[in-house]
């Protein structure tokens, strides 16, 4: 058996583990007007549905390489994966909206694992050379998973029940885990130094006393307790970074924000992540509760989407090369704000062909948009910030996505007001969003081009090698 073959079951494990993780981030959208429904709650009521899921793996996963070095990647990817499938059967018999938000958090901690350990797995078992295809290979569960996740959504809500979009996980999951046990090597590292307990607690303290604040779920004294949650977000920010100073080996060092063109594009990222996260949970909704249409309707109309995205891939390495990341940047943030903006002309009289024409040239844009983002933001580390540098920003990644559900849905609480005038909440509330991403382009005007010209003529020269 060759080595390439011998991986193979490696891989179809972690791409499975992707497909998991980016499906069940999509899927819930196409049914929370049925989860509401049965709950006996409004649709915008579930927020904190998507938003726990987001930010409990924001919250775990920097911790998941240490946990792999410490325990085992096969122990730690076997717990995350069972974690996932209890937490989704939990999900699945929940009665209450409370119970349903717990059972989120459950899953979303073993959702948070199931790339950044996987990936770290294939790193190591390995060579470099192959390491490209394969990372390659696993992304294709990450680009699928948002494909089937609304359309499967729309599938079960109609002809079974919502529960059954976590229900689907089970038999998935208990496959994994036998896979898991037979195929993924233990890769236990000794030696391992202590995990920085303290500075992890801060930084999540700041996450979710931060996200809290945009969207109390008091129902008294909001304001105040709005002030509240942000005074201590900042103050635990304030503690981790004294903390870090003190700190020989930090969780994050805060020599990464030494870094111009890494603190940039953390800022960029969080900025028009806010606003591109948003559509993804209000399209759905403004398009079953506003438009009327039947959950798989809705779910298929966002095929386009992603489709669209996976296409459009290919084309960002060549534009940036061509463009450079300020110029392209900056012209790819208004035309993914100007989409989002045109999502409010929907209507159920406006044209069907129209519509899909819209969503592609979103998706489109979108893919690209992240992929750049991605780039500049890792690409002036150094090796030994790579590291901590990618871990800080998958974290804020997944804060973005929270905060877009966070901020889309008070929108349209917050301008339907009490008389419940939805269809011009969501006109209003795309607008918005759309309007906060192009206030990303405001930040990468603040890129070093002097770096990352150097990197794009580096990379020139290796495309002409190749």
């Amino acid at each position: 058996m060759t080595r390439k073959s011998a991986q193979t079951p490696l891989l179809w494990i972690v791409a499975g583990g992707f497909f998991m993780q980016t499906l069940d981030t999509t899927i819930v959208n196409t049914a929370l007007p049925a989860m509401a429904a049965d709950l006996g709650v409004t649709a915008l009521a579930l927020k904190p549905v998507v938003v726990a899921y987001m930010i409990t793996m924001a919250m775990i996963m920097p911790a998941s390489g240490w946990l792999a070095d410490r325990y085992g990647s096969r122990n730690v990817y076997f717990t995350t994966v069972l974690a996932f499938v209890l937490g989704s059967l939990l999900c699945a018999f929940s009665h209450t909206p409370t119970q349903l938000v717990m059972a989120r958090v459950l899953q979303g901690a073993g959702a948070s694992m199931l790339l950044p350990i996987g990936r770290l797995t294939v790193l190591r078992s390995v060579s470099p050379k192959e390491f490209i295809s394969a990372a390659a290979f696993m992304a294709i569960g990450g680009q699928i998973g948002p494909v089937f996740g609304p359309v499967l959504g729309g599938v079960f809500v109609q002809t079974l029940s919502w529960h059954w979009i976590f229900l689907i996980n089970v038999p998935v999951g208990l496959i994994g885990m036998c896979a898991v046990l037979r195929y993924m090597p233990s890769q236990k590292q000794e030696g391992t130094p202590r995990f920085d307990f303290i500075g992890c607690m801060l930084l999540a303290a700041c996450l979710v006393a931060f996200s809290l604040a945009l969207d109390v779920p008091a129902a008294d004294h909001q304001a105040a307790w709005a002030m509240g949650l942000l005074v201590l977000s900042g103050l635990s920010a304030l503690g981790y970074y004294l903390h870090a100073r003190r700190r020989a080996h930090p969780l994050f060092p805060l020599s990464l924000f030494r870094e111009t063109n890494y603190t940039v594009g953390i800022a960029g990222n969080l900025v028009c992540r806010i606003g591109a996260a948003a559509v993804p949970f209000l399209l759905p909704l403004m398009m079953q509760l506003g438009m009327g249409y039947s959950p798989l309707h809705s779910g298929l109309m966002l095929v386009p989407v992603a489709i669209a995205g996976a296409v459009s891939k290919s084309w960002v390495s060549p534009l940036i090369m061509r463009f450079g990341y300020e110029r392209f940047l900056i012209a790819n943030t208004l035309f993914v704000g100007f989409w989002i903006i045109s999502f409010a002309l929907f209507s159920p009289e406006w044209p069907l062909w129209l519509q899909i024409i819209q969503l592609a040239a979103f998706g489109l844009g979108n893919s690209m948009q992240y992929s750049a983002m991605n780039s500049v933001t890792l690409t002036s580390l150094s090796p030994q910030q790579a590291g901590p540098g990618n871990s800080l920003f998958s974290m804020f990644q997944m804060v973005a996505m929270g905060l877009g559900v966070t901020v889309g849905g008070a929108l349209v609480t917050l301008i339907a007001g009490p008389a419940r005038h939805l269809v011009p909440a969501f006109t209003w509330s795309f607008v918005c969003v759309g309007l906060i991403t192009w206030i990303s382009a405001l930040v990468w005007r603040r890129l070093d081009n002097n770096r990352l010209d150097q990197v794009i003529k580096q990379a020139r020269t290796a495309s002409k090698a190749a």
